[in-house]
């Protein structure tokens, strides 16, 4: 079975991010182009962008939770997300940014850009993604889908190679939540608050800096 969702659609996220030391980040995202790295990603009290042109994910999973973590004031913060996991994930023309407002020494606002995935014969390759996303517009399609499944019965995976609940993560056992066998997302714009992934090899990589704002969308 396949089944069309467009535009609107309110997920759980997928991203990379500006840390503190621009060194550090420039650092990770070396290692991650190399393949070098598990991948968790985070802005601490800031959410942060991505489109894509397309995202092919395997073994999709779909439930509410919360993201909790640190605003820039050092109090905890927790953020209502809809967690999308896949098994693993190519992804095409990717674009990711934050913008870090009110620097001092006169700096204003500073943007961080990161694009990878840019040749369509060299995406992004993920495995063992999550995305917790506030917000997602895309156009989507997905086989073989299972809408309205209990939460709890994603920490059973359905066959070899499938994943479940994010280990280590909350989500309302008895809340709302689907699974699919492979999930195409096309034109992708979405809000995230964190990303995580077994794996991420960021191919055609390219960070800047850039005084003001300047976002993927």
């Amino acid at each position: 079975m396949s089944s069309q969702v467009r535009g609107g659609t309110r997920w759980k996220r997928f991203a990379l991010v500006m840390v503190p030391s621009v060194v550090a980040t420039a650092a990770v995202g070396v290692g991650l182009a190399q393949g070098a790295l598990a991948a968790s990603f985070s802005v601490s009290g800031q959410s942060f962008k991505v489109s894509t042109d397309k995202l092919v994910g395997e073994n999709f999973v779909q439930y509410g939770s919360v993201a909790v973590g640190k605003d820039l004031k050092g109090n905890d913060a927790a953020h209502p997300v809809a967690v999308s996991g896949f098994s693993k994930a190519t992804i095409t023309n990717m674009c990711q940014s934050v913008v870090t407002p009110n620097l001092p020494l006169g700096l204003g606002s500073v943007s961080l850009q990161l694009s990878a995935g840019t040749d369509p014969k060299k995406p992004v390759r993920a495995t063992n993604l999550y995305l917790d996303v506030a917000q997602l517009d895309a156009d989507a399609s997905f086989e073989n889908i299972d809408i309205g499944v209990a939460a709890g019965s994603l920490k059973k995976p359905g066959k070899p190679g499938s994943i479940g609940i994010q280990p280590g993560t909350a989500a309302n056992e008895n809340g709302f939540s689907q699974r699919a066998d492979r999930a195409v997302l096309r034109d992708v714009k979405q809000t995230a608050w964190a990303t995580t992934a077994g794996t991420f090899k960021l191919s055609n990589l390219s960070l800047k800096l850039h005084k003001g704002v300047k976002e993927c969308f």
